[in-house]
C-alpha cells in the first residue's frame, strides 16, 4: 500500500496526471453515456420508429450488460489489475458506440447498447481500486470525491451541450466522437498509468468466489440491497432516459427548455454527491448512523417522485432540483455496506452492491417503458397517465424498501469462517 508520509508536490502533480486524469476520463464517458438518452430519444423514435417500451428496452440493455459484468469485474480487479481491465474494456465500449452509431433498427441500437454499458462497467470499480492503490487513506475521500464530480460533468454534458451539438450535426456523428473518446481514453490507462506491484497476495479463485458467495448469502447484504435497487436505480433510470420524455410529453417542454431542465438536474445531482459525502463524513465522527442520514434523503427523492407523478402545475423545476439533490444520497450505501464486512472482502462488496443497482436501473427503466405505453394502447390516452402509473408505482416500491432498510434487525451475523 502507499505510505503514509507526505508526497512532494511534483509526485502529486505527476500522479494527478498519470492516474487520476486517465480513470476520471473513464468515469466522464461512463455516465455522459448512461444520460445521454434522455436528450437523444426523440431523434431515435423519429428517425428509428421505436415506441416508448422499445426505447427503454434498447437504453436499458446498457445496465443489464454493466449489471450482469460486476460479479466477474470484482475477480477481474483482483487478480489482473484496474489499468489492465479498463483499459480493454473501454476498446468494447467504443466498438458499441460505432454499432449504436449505425444502427438501423431495434436490434443493432439494443446491442450496440449493451456493448457499451459492457464496456465501461469497470469504470467507477477501478477507478476506486487503482486510488486506493496509489494514493494514501487519507487522500482517498477527496480524491474519491473528484472522481464523482467528474461523473457529474459527464452528466451535465449530456444535456444543454448535446443539445447544442444536436444543432449542427447528428446523433450518429456524436456516437462516432464518442468512440474516439473510448479508444483515446483506452490508449492513456494503457499508456501512462504505471503498474502497481501488489503488496498482498491474491487469494485462490476458489476463494474469491467463496468470498463473494459468504456476500450473497449475508442479511447484511439484502438488507440494503432492495434500497439499492430503487433508490440509485431509480436515479439511473429517470435521469438515464425517463426525465427527457416526461418534461416534454407532461410538461409539455419543447427540446431546448427539455435540455436546460436535464442540465439542471444534472447539476444538482453533481452538487449532492459532494454535499453528502461530506455531511455524512462530520456526522459519522459525532457518533451519527450512516443508514440514518442516507434515509433523509431518500425518504425526499421519494416525496418529490410521488409528486411529479401528480402531475404538479408548479413549483416543477424546484421539485427536480430538490429530488437530483436528494438522490445522490443512495450513492453513500457503497460506503455504508462496506464498512460491514471484513477488508478484504471490500471488492467484492460494492460489486455485489453495484450489480444490484444496475439490475434494479434496468428494471425500472425498461419497466417504466412498458407502463407508459399502456394507457395509450388501451384506450387511446396520451401517455400522461402512463408516467403518473410508473413513477408513482415506483415512489411506493421505493417506500417499502425504506421501511425493510430501517427496520430494526435483532441478533449478530457470523463472520465469514476463512
Amino acid at each position: 500500500m502507499p505510505s503514509n508520509a507526505s508526497t512532494p508536490d511534483g509526485a502529486i502533480v505527476n500522479r494527478f496526471a498519470q492516474i487520476f486524469l486517465p480513470f476520471a476520463a473513464g468515469y466522464f464517458l461512463s455516465y455522459l453515456f448512461r444520460s445521454v438518452n434522455a436528450v437523444i430519444a426523440g431523434d431515435l423514435e423519429t428517425d428509428v420508429g421505436v415506441g416508448a417500451s422499445e426505447l427503454g428496452l434498447l437504453t436499458a440493455s446498457y445496465l443489464l450488460a454493466f449489471a450482469l459484468f460486476q460479479l466477474p469485474l470484482g475477480i477481474l480487479l483482483d487478480r489482473l489489475g484496474p489499468r489492465r481491465v479498463e483499459s480493454v474494456l473501454l476498446l468494447i465500449a467504443g466498438a458499441g458506440a460505432l454499432v449504436f452509431a449505425l444502427g438501423q433498427g431495434l436490434l443493432s441500437l439494443t446491442v450496440g447498447r449493451a456493448l457499451i454499458g459492457l464496456g465501461v462497467s469497470a469504470c467507477l470499480m477501478a477507478s476506486l481500486k487503482a486510488f486506493a492503490l496509489w494514493y494514501r487513506s487519507d487522500q482517498l475521500p477527496a480524491i474519491n470525491g473528484y472522481l464523482l464530480a467528474f461523473g457529474g460533468l459527464g452528466a451535465i454534458t449530456a444535456t444543454a451541450p448535446v443539445e447544442a451539438m444536436l444543432g449542427i450535426t447528428t446523433w450518429r456523428v456524436l456516437f462516432i466522437g464518442l468512440a474516439a473518446g473510448c479508444l483515446l481514453t483506452a490508449a492513456a490507462l494503457w499508456l501512462a498509468v504505471p503498474e502497481r506491484g501488489r503488496s498482498i497476495p491474491v487469494e485462490p479463485l476458489a476463494h474469491q468466489i467463496a468470498g463473494l458467495v459468504f456476500i450473497l448469502r449475508s442479511r447484511r447484504f439484502w438488507r440494503v440491497a432492495p434500497a439499492a435497487m430503487l433508490f440509485p436505480g431509480g436515479l439511473m433510470a429517470i435521469q438515464g432516459l425517463w426525465a427527457g420524455p416526461w418534461l416534454r410529453d407532461v410538461a409539455g417542454f419543447d427540446r431546448g427548455m427539455v435540455a436546460h431542465y436535464l442540465l439542471m438536474l444534472a447539476v444538482a445531482t453533481t452538487v449532492g454527491f459532494a454535499a453528502w459525502g461530506h455531511l455524512t463524513s462530520r456526522l459519522a465522527r459525532q457518533g451519527v448512523d450512516m443508514l440514518r442520514v442516507i434515509s433523509v434523503g431518500l425518504v425526499l427523492f421519494c416525496v418529490t417522485l410521488a409528486l411529479l407523478a401528480s402531475h404538479p402545475g408548479y413549483g416543477l423545476l424546484a421539485i427536480w432540483l430538490v429530488m437530483g439533490f436528494a438522490s445522490t444520497s443512495g450513492a453513500l450505501f457503497y460506503a455504508a455496506l462496506s464498512r460491514q464486512f471484513e477488508p478484504e472482502l471490500m471488492g467484492r462488496v460494492v460489486t455485489a452492491l453495484n450489480l444490484m443497482v444496475f439490475l434494479g436501473a434496468f428494471g425500472l427503466q425498461w419497466g417504466m417503458g412498458i407502463i407508459i405505453e399502456l394507457p395509450d394502447e388501451a384506450a387511446g390516452e396520451g401517455y400522461a397517465q402512463g408516467y403518473q402509473i410508473a413513477f408513482g408505482l415506483t415512489a411506493a416500491l421505493q417506500a417499502a424498501a425504506l421501511l425493510w432498510l430501517l427496520w430494526p434487525v435483532r441478533g449478530h451475523e457470523q463472520p465469514m469462517r476463512r
